[in-house]
C-alpha cells in the first residue's frame, strides 16, 4: 500500500507507545489523530489501536473510536467524505495487504470499507515478506499449503474488520464492511459454496465481514441459502442486467426464507463490474470500425450500470419489499467494481464520476481512488440521463452486442482469472515452504 500516503498523509498523524518490559504480553499502542486546517468535525473517527499478542502468540488488534468532538480534533474533509455525506455513496478501497494499519489514513480520508479477491491476495502475499513469519510458524505446526493460505488471509480480514468496526457500529450495520471471497474453485459448485461461506463466516467471526460469492448460475441458489442463514454476502462478478436481477431475487428470497424477526444485520452488496465490460465491447466495436461504432467506444459499461440502478430502484420497492422493511431489512446496495481504467485514452475517473448515486458503493483500487480524490467531481450522475443510457444500450445491440453473451464471457474470464491467481499463489507458497518439508495439499 505504498501509495496510501498520497491520499491520507496530509491529515494523518500517529504516535506509538510501548508498555514496560514487565508487561505480561507484548503490546503496542498506536494512537491516530487527523489534522487539518478546516474546522469540520465528526466526518471520520479518531482511533486508538492496540496491537498485542494472545497466549498462542497470534497478533490481535483492538480499536477504540472517539468522536472528533470528544477531544476537539480538527479534521480535513476530502471528496470521499463529500461523496458519502452529500450523495449517499460509500467509497471503499479495493485492496488489502499487510500491515493492515496502512488502511488508517484512508479511513481518515473517508474510505468506509474494503474489498479483496484472490488476485489481490496473490499479489500481496507473493510480493511481500510481511507474511513469512506467520507462514513459517503454520508450516512448522503441520499445516498444509492451502490451510496456511486461509490462515494468512483470515488474519488480514479479521484485522481489517477491527479497523472498520467503528464505522459499522456508527451506521448500525450500514457500512464498514470487509469482504473475503470463498475459494474460486467453487464457482460452479452450489452446496460446496454454501459450506465454504458458512465456514468463512464462522472462522472470521466478525460482524462486519462480507462473504463474497460469485454470481454464477450455480451460485445463485447458494446466495439465497447463505442469506437465509443470516450471513451477509457480497455477490461478485456481475456483468449483465439479467444476472443482476437474479442476484436481487436471491437476496430477497433469502431474507424471506430466513425466518428472522429482525433482518437489520443481514445485509448485502451486488458487485456490478464495469471496466471489463468496455474492454470487451470496445474490441467488438473496433473490429466493426465504422464511425458510428467507434463513437460508442467507452460508453457501454456506464450505460449498462445506469440501467442497473434503474432495476435496483424498481426491485427494492412495492409491497413485497416493504413487508421486509418492516422487519428491518436493508436494500442490497449496488457496488461498482472494476473501476480502474484499462484504456489510457479514457478519463481516469471514467468509472467513478458517472456512477454516483444514493445507496451505492464504489470500490476503488489505488489508481481510481487517487484520481477521484485529486480531481473527481461529486455530483449525482447515475440517473442524470437515463434515456441516453437506454439509447446507447440499444444502439450497441444493433451493432451485434448480445448483452447476455457478453456477461457470460466476462464471467468465465473472471472466474478463470481468480482461479489462476489462487493456484499461482498456492504454487508460490509450496515453493517457499519446500525447504520446510511442506506437505502438499490434497
Amino acid at each position: 500500500m505504498a501509495t496510501i500516503s498520497k491520499i491520507g498523509g496530509s491529515i494523518f498523524a500517529a504516535t506509538s507507545k510501548s508498555p514496560s518490559s514487565s508487561s505480561r504480553s507484548a503490546e503496542k499502542k498506536l494512537s491516530f489523530r487527523f489534522r487539518g486546517d478546516s474546522s469540520i468535525r465528526g466526518c471520520c473517527p479518531v482511533l486508538s489501536v492496540f496491537v498485542s499478542r494472545d497466549h498462542a502468540g497470534r497478533r490481535t488488534l483492538s480499536v477504540k473510536s472517539l468522536k472528533a468532538d470528544d477531544n476537539g480534533s480538527q479534521l480535513k474533509k476530502t471528496s470521499l467524505h463529500d461523496l458519502y455525506e452529500k450523495e449517499g455513496q460509500s467509497p471503499w478501497y479495493d485492496n488489502l495487504c499487510r500491515p493492515v494499519t496502512d488502511l488508517l489514513p484512508l479511513i481518515g480520508s473517508g474510505v468506509r470499507g474494503v474489498t479483496s479477491n484472490p488476485s489481490i491476495f496473490q499479489k500481496a502475499i507473493s510480493s511481500s515478506n510481511a507474511y513469512d513469519e506467520q507462514f513459517r510458524q503454520l508450516i512448522l505446526a503441520g499445516k498444509d499449503v492451502e490451510s496456511t493460505y486461509w490462515e494468512l488471509v483470515i488474519q488480514d480480514i479479521q484485522d481489517a474488520c477491527k479497523l472498520f468496526e467503528p464505522i459499522y457500529d456508527e451506521t448500525n450495520a450500514g457500512d464498514g464492511y470487509v469482504s473475503v471471497e470463498v475459494s474460486p474453485r467453487l464457482a460452479r459448485e452450489t452446496q460446496e459454496t454454501v459450506e465454504a461461506a458458512k465456514w468463512l463466516h464462522s472462522i472470521v467471526n466478525r460482524p462486519n465481514v462480507y462473504i463474497k460469492i460469485p454470481a454464477t448460475a450455480e451460485c445463485i441458489p447458494s446466495i439465497k441459502q447463505v442469506i437465509s442463514l443470516g450471513i451477509s454476502v457480497n455477490v461478485t462478478l456481475i456483468f449483465s442486467l439479467a444476472r443482476y436481477e437474479a442476484v436481487i431475487d436471491a437476496y430477497i428470497d433469502g431474507l424471506e426464507a430466513s425466518g428472522l424477526s429482525d433482518l437489520s444485520k443481514v445485509t448485502s452488496v451486488a458487485s456490478f463490474f464495469v471496466s471489463r465490460v468496455d474492454t470487451l465491447i470496445d474490441k467488438m466495436l473496433e473490429k466493426i470500425g465504422t464511425p458510428e461504432a467507434l463513437n460508442l467506444c467507452g460508453k457501454a459499461a456506464v450505460s449498462q450500470a445506469a440501467l442497473a440502478f434503474q432495476l435496483y430502484q424498481k426491485k427494492f420497492s412495492g409491497p413485497r419489499w416493504e413487508a421486509l422493511v418492516k422487519k428491518g431489512a436493508k436494500k442490497q446496495r449496488l457496488l461498482w467494481a472494476s473501476t480502474s481504467v484499462k484504456n489510457p485514452a479514457y478519463s481516469d475517473t471514467l468509472y467513478v464520476d458517472p456512477l454516483i448515486g444514493p445507496d451505492t458503493v464504489s470500490t476503488m483500487p489505488d489508481q481510481a481512488l487517487e484520481a477521484f480524490v485529486d480531481h473527481g467531481v461529486v455530483s449525482r450522475t447515475i440517473d442524470a440521463d437515463v434515456s441516453a443510457a437506454e439509447g446507447i444500450y440499444r444502439a450497441l445491440e444493433k451493432f451485434g452486442v448480445n448483452w447476455d453473451e457478453v456477461g457470460s464471457q466476462l464471467e468465465v474470464e473472471g472466474v478463470a482469472s481468480f482461479i489462476k491467481s489462487f493456484d499461482s499463489l498456492l504454487g508460490t507458497l509450496q515453493e517457499k515452504g519446500n525447504s520446510l518439508k511442506v506437505p502438499s495439499p490434497a
